[in-house]
């Protein structure tokens, strides 16, 4: 159950659609554009880089500019360090994901909301039985980690885990945030925010899914504006997701921003790697710092 739940929570933040394809290349253009930043004060630099967090073997290598920026950093910087499952206190995460034993899950969503998730349980080949007594946000973990795991992608080739395998030892390691921060905001939704999560996990994975190649080749070129409009289409005010987009993704930008601005302070190089959705947009990282007087430059 340990090494399940830390796979899972290490996928969370990725907007459930940044994905790699089958069809990636490993021959990208070293002149092209990355979802790759550096942003410079007098007192320090940061790269930043928008992560995929489930990608293919034949992903790798990354662009060389990607993993030269790595290599000329002095410290990495992580959402989560997904390898330090220590830090998760095992007994209060069952709490926070689990409904006691006369609970279940059936009882906290609409009947609707119930028979759509038990649909997509079966076509994923996973009985609802194991998990009924999953709350609503980590039910959608659960699919959306099973549907990408079914296609053949893997949190082991994630841009973080790669990351943090190649720091280990070599260089030092920190955390913008959490996995205990970020078990704290899922669970700490109510029951309407959880369902209305689910619910978006539920109708619009496949219909992602289908975008995946046009997606990736964004990410691949650093194409913002395309992944921006993508963004927008659930993070919309009349999308229904806004309250939750607001929280998981709006209210971090600005404190991850605030974290990356006292990294600039520090005489050092940082190499940060951030979910590609909280550096696009208005609300996003890059913007944030371009708007403080940062030297920000796309690479």
């Amino acid at each position: 159950m340990r090494e399940r739940a830390i796979r899972w929570l290490s996928f969370f933040f990725v907007l459930l659609v940044l994905n790699q394809s089958p069809c990636a290349s490993a021959a990208a253009s070293q002149d092209q554009k990355n979802f790759l930043w550096k942003v410079e004060a007098k007192t320090g630099a940061v790269y930043l880089l928008g992560s995929l967090h489930f990608l293919r073997k034949e992903a790798y290598p990354l662009n060389k500019k990607i993993e030269d920026a790595f290599e000329g950093s002095d410290v990495l910087a992580v959402e989560a360090d997904v390898n330090d499952i220590q830090q998760i206190d095992i007994s209060r995460f069952m709490e926070s994901a689990l409904y006691s034993d006369d609970d279940s899950l059936e009882k906290h969503v609409s009947r609707e909301t119930y028979a759509l998730t038990k649909k997509e349980f079966e076509e994923v080949g996973f009985p609802l039985e194991l998990a009924k007594r999953e709350k609503p946000w980590f039910v959608a973990l659960t699919l959306s980690s099973l549907e990408l795991i079914r296609s053949g992608f893997d949190p082991t080739y994630g841009i973080d885990m790669h990351f943090l395998s190649k720091a280990k030892g070599s260089k030092r390691i920190v955390e913008l945030e959490s996995l205990d921060y970020q078990i704290k905001l899922l669970s700490g939704f109510s029951d309407a925010e959880q369902e209305q999560f689910l619910l978006y996990t539920l109708t619009d994975t496949k219909a992602v899914s289908e975008e995946t190649d046009e997606l990736l080749q964004a990410w691949k070129t650093g194409d913002v504006k395309r992944l921006e409009s993508f963004l927008a289409k659930y993070a919309g005010e009349g999308g229904g997701t806004s309250t939750v987009y607001e929280k998981l993704i709006f209210e971090r930008n600005r404190t991850m921003a605030s974290k990356i601005e006292e990294f600039l302070k520090t005489g050092q190089t940082y190499f940060v790697v951030v979910g590609a959705g909280h550096l696009i947009g208005d609300k996003g990282i890059i913007e944030l710092l371009r708007r403080k007087g940062y030297r920000v430059q796309q690479l």
